[in-house]
């Protein structure tokens, strides 16, 4: 049969055109899902029936090494960094998994997902065969090799690949030694990379995977312009067919959605969708299939958040990345359009094994108007043919016009036959079918129209296209059987059998062209195609793969109407679906004919009789779905009654760093060294405080002729370390970032000390308060991940200091108190050390005081300020919710906890984030929710952050069971 393996498994196939799992022809299309990004494992289900309704059939998942493995010879699958209920909604869903477990994985992510740990206790080089990065990876990587072996497709699990990341081509030889280590496991699915670039990595020599695979963000990552386009590439298939031609197109990583930055000039995730919005997604993801790529993975599909110190610095809390599916799991204007392209894909085994035969430019394609760029791709067996057409100028708002000559069973002649041409609406791309099949038996011999669905509803042939209805489109159909309902906006003329049919401008909503007992033909407009959904319908549960297109099932239905349809199930004569409404529709469904009960999350409807006798005489149901009463009584609660208390004690008169840890360090793995001092190294990490706020107390004695103290302070980019003399305000060193512009990572500054703030002849303390923005990603300077987080230089302008002392998270990385939310969560301020963060803990007596008012006196220093809220929200709803703050520049930062979760990271001054979504399951909808804000005020004036709790929709369905694991306040450890 021709086909390429791995030499360890028969399941997972391939030719130089696509995968062969099992057997069957697969097109892998994906989406990018972070779980470590929704820490709440029973909204994973949500997530992965959204990415199934959508047509896709995979998702790309990476694990996360910081938070697996956060301290030497600890491997924790426990909670949201669990595979385990991952593989197992995935298998309830139908959806294959390829996942990527690095252990760099990049993705935003501190340290690219390093373990921070390594990053401070690992001598030699990074990402190398380093002898002491080899020992450090191997337990992470075998809890890895543990955890997804039984669920291997190989076993009738989701898994079917394994993949490392972009890593450099001179560091072969690590990859070998990754390589060799799943080689000597029970590990038997392919491995892949992903390179990043046209840079020819991984394909031949030392460490070469079995499946090459490509990134490309054409876009880029700056939102501020979405208007202002790049073009596509070209050059897709001629650099594949030079480098990898006998292999399947693999793109591991292309462009769904772009992160934002820091700076008050950063455009924010609305401007991203924009940017890569559904006029994006049609013309650059449809380029990429006309470059005959067959395994693609958009990157993101669905964000997320990067909670606690889960970002690397050039990034903020929020990752929604401008996904078709928001942060807070809404979905998106992108969606729609994502979910014509899979049902297209899923409707269309032909497209699964095509030539890449030539374009309009090389000849082979002829084109009426070379404004029209179409690249013709041919299923060798079945002669169907994909014509996939875009704007010559990919930018241009134009509108277009051509007519396209084709080659078909019919002959070769020139098309559309009636109307004047294809119309290409500005950004627009299209792909014209010939000799293209749908149901059993039933032919097209061209569309212009676009293919929404195409299969078999119980016994007949089922076509759905689809037209803007700005413009006409044209199809040539070999029609069967008696109609009894013909469609108006048409015209058509038979000829030789084949019937063609003019699409006219001006058609909206849904009209059925042909209905027979052997065939139905639907037509609709664009936006009325992206309201219906084609659910599959499962095989029992005695079937491997029971949920799986092509394995366990090749049935499915059409259904119009609803926000969201999760699922449908057919027993006996009862269709039952599941989904979610946020508005009253009409709902349409075309089903096998001997369904005769149609229900709605257990209700049974009542059909529209009149409606059912306009859309089908066979398989329809119309009717009326309305919202429950229940859903307008929604509100969000009021954040009042707000208690306040001091969080920065050390810099009070008489406190004591006695137990703190004593920075005496003189020699660091980290490469960047201090810049000036007395030989300590003041580096977090070295001490085990990797993440979130970290303090320091540097103790020196004064004369009357100490005046200044250099500190340069390295925290990332957008930090912030503000410093004290005993308890007076010295400044504020501030990073910076301007949509990752201006960046300043560290700083260097001298701090003069005022008239009465030493003790001459006594002990004086330093206090400097720094954030740690998270660690960076590999970049073009070696073992980039070992940043310096700390102090790079003290010096007094005379004399020197004495002790150093240093504290962070209770704990560090090695004995950090919340096991179950983890290692990124906390940081080193007073209120979190003592838990003042989490659920629970009294402070009954602490001071009434509203957040608005700020730090008392107006000072610059650090308060919790903590409130508790009831929510009642019933089962069967699903209601977005976010924290807003004031969207104001001030000299403030602030961390968000609810229930004990660190979900935000507000700061003031730079921004542009301020909202921030938080999930159920963190979020108890029913019970009491604690909220928490650590304020920290960077000057010596006043500031007035504000919070409110916001609905931003609801809806009534979700997945239900949602539970929730907030571990609370305990007096065990807390300093």
């Amino acid at each position: 049969m021709g086909f390429t393996g791995n030499g360890r498994t028969n399941d997972v196939l391939w030719d130089k055109y696509s995968l062969i799992i099992k057997g069957q022809r697969v097109f892998i299309h994906s989406g990018e899902f972070h779980t470590f990004r929704l820490p709440v494992p029973g909204l994973w289900l949500d997530i992965l029936q959204k990415v199934k309704a959508a047509g896709f059939n995979a998702i790309s998942v990476y694990s996360h090494m910081v938070l697996i493995n956060p301290s030497p010879g600890v491997v924790d699958f426990n909670d949201y960094r669990a595979l385990e209920p991952l593989y197992e909604a995935a298998k309830q869903t139908g959806i294959w998994i390829v996942l990527r477990p690095g252990p760099y994985i990049n993705a935003e992510t501190t340290a690219g997902g390093i373990a921070h740990w390594i990053t401070s206790e690992v001598a030699g080089e990074l990402r190398t065969n380093a002898t002491d990065w080899h020992a450090a990876w191997q337990d992470y990587v075998q809890g890895v090799i543990t955890e997804t072996v039984p669920y291997q497709v190989t076993k009738g699990g989701p898994v079917i690949d394994n993949e490392y990341s972009q890593e450099p081509a001179t560091h072969a030889e690590y990859f070998r030694e990754l390589e060799t280590v799943y080689l000597n496991s029970s590990i038997v699915v392919p491995l892949t990379a992903n390179d990043p670039g046209e840079q020819r990595a991984w394909i031949n020599g030392t460490g070469a995977v079995n499946i090459y695979g490509m990134d490309s963000y054409p876009q880029g990552f700056d939102c501020s312009n979405p208007g202002v386009w790049s073009p596509v590439v070209t050059n897709y298939y001629s650099y594949h067919d030079s480098v990898d031609p006998g292999q399947p197109w693999y793109f591991p990583e292309f462009q769904g959605g772009s992160f934002d930055a820091w700076g008050p000039t950063a455009p924010g995730y609305d401007q991203c969708r924009i940017l890569t919005g559904a006029n994006f997604e049609n013309v650059f993801n449809l380029n990429l299939w006309a470059s005959n790529a067959k395994l693609i993975n958009y990157y993101m599909l669905y964000g997320g958040t990067s909670w606690g110190a889960l970002p690397f610095p050039g990034v903020y809390t929020s990752y929604d990345y401008g996904s078709a599916i928001a942060e807070n799991r809404e979905l998106t204007v992108k969606y729609p359009e994502l979910k014509r392209q899979g049902l297209f894909l899923r409707s269309s085994p032909d497209f699964y094994k095509t030539d890449w035969v030539g374009n309009s430019t090389g000849g082979i394609v002829s084109v009426s108007n070379p404004a029209a760029f179409v690249t013709l791709l041919r299923n060798p067996d079945s002669m169907a043919s994909f014509y996939m057409a875009r704007q010559g100028n990919s930018t241009t708002t134009d509108v277009t016009t051509f007519k396209l000559n084709v080659s078909t069973s019919a002959g070769n002649f020139a098309i559309p036959r009636s109307t004047s041409g294809i119309t290409l609406g500005g950004r627009q791309s299209k792909i014209i079918v010939t000799d293209y099949s749908f149901g059993s038996s039933s032919k097209v011999l061209y569309s212009t129209a676009q293919v929404l669905f195409a299969g078999q509803i119980g016994g007949r042939d089922v076509l759905f296209l689809y037209g803007d209805p700005t413009s006409e489109s044209e199809a040539a159909l070999t029609l069967s059987g008696t109609p009894r309902i013909q469609g108006a906006g048409v015209s058509s003329v038979s000829s030789n059998g084949v019937t063609t049919v003019t699409f006219l401008p001006g058609i909206q909503g849904l009209i059925t062209i042909w209905d027979s007992s052997e065939q139905l033909v639907l037509y609709s407009d664009t936006d009325t195609a992206g309201t219906f959904w084609s659910p599959e319908i499962p095989a029992n549960d005695s079937v491997e793969f029971a949920n799986y297109w092509q394995f366990g099932t090749n049935s499915s239905i059409l259904v119009g109407g609803p926000y969201l349809v999760r699922n449908a199930t057919i027993t006996g004569s009862t269709l039952a679906l599941r989904g979610d409404l946020n508005d009253s529709v009409q709902l349409t469904v075309i089903a096998p004919d001997d369904v005769k009960t149609v229900t709605w999350n257990g209700i049974p409807i009542s059909a529209d009789v009149t409606a059912v006798s306009n859309l089908t005489a066979q398989g329809g149901f119309v009717a009326q779905l309305k919202l429950s009463s229940t859903v307008l009584g929604f509100a969000p609660p009021a954040l009042t009654d707000w208690r306040y208390a001091d969080s920065l004690p050390e810099i009070r008169s008489g406190f004591s760093d006695a137990n703190w840890t004593l920075a005496d360090h003189t020699t660091t793995n980290i490469p960047f060294k201090p810049y000036y001092g007395d030989g300590r190294v003041l580096y977090g990490c070295d001490y085990g405080y990797c993440e979130n706020i970290v303090l320091w107390r540097g103790h020196f004695n004064a004369t009357e002729n100490t005046q200044t103290v250099n500190l340069s302070i390295n925290g990332g980019e957008a930090f912030a370390a503000t410093v004290w003399v005993n308890d007076v305000f010295l400044n504020t060193s501030y990073g910076n970032s301007t949509n990752n512009r201006n960046i300043l990572e560290e700083t260097d500054d001298e701090f003069h000390f005022p008239l009465g703030s030493l003790l001459y002849g006594r002990e004086n303390v330093i206090t400097i308060l720094q954030d740690n923005m998270g660690l960076n990603e590999s970049g073009s300077i070696i073992d980039e991940e070992r940043s310096p987080r700390g102090v790079r230089g003290f010096m007094l302008n005379t004399g020197d200091f004495g002790e150093w002392k240093v504290q962070g998270k209770v704990g560090g990385y090695t004995n950090y108190l919340d096991k179950v939310r983890g290692v990124l969560n906390e940081g080193g301020l007073y209120g979190e050390r003592m838990g003042w963060h989490l659920p629970g803990f009294d402070t009954s007596s602490w001071a009434l005081r509203d957040l608005s008012e700020g730090l008392p006196n107006a000072a610059a220093g650090v308060g919790f300020f903590v409130t508790t809220f009831n929510l009642s929200i019933p089962d069967g709803f699903d209601v977005p919710m976010s924290f807003v703050f004031d969207d104001t520049s001030q000299p403030y930062r602030s961390q968000l906890y609810v229930n004990g979760w660190m979900m935000g990271k507000r700061v003031s001054n730079l921004g542009p984030q301020y909202q921030f979504p938080v999930q159920q399951g963190i979020l108890d909808y029913n019970g009491i929710n604690t909220v928490a804000v650590a304020l920290w005020a960077m000057e010596p004036k006043a500031v007035t952050p504000t919070l409110q709790l916001t609905i931003e929709g609801v809806y009534e369905g979700g997945v239900g069971g949602i539970e929730t694991n907030n571990p609370p306040w305990s007096p065990k450890g807390r300093q």
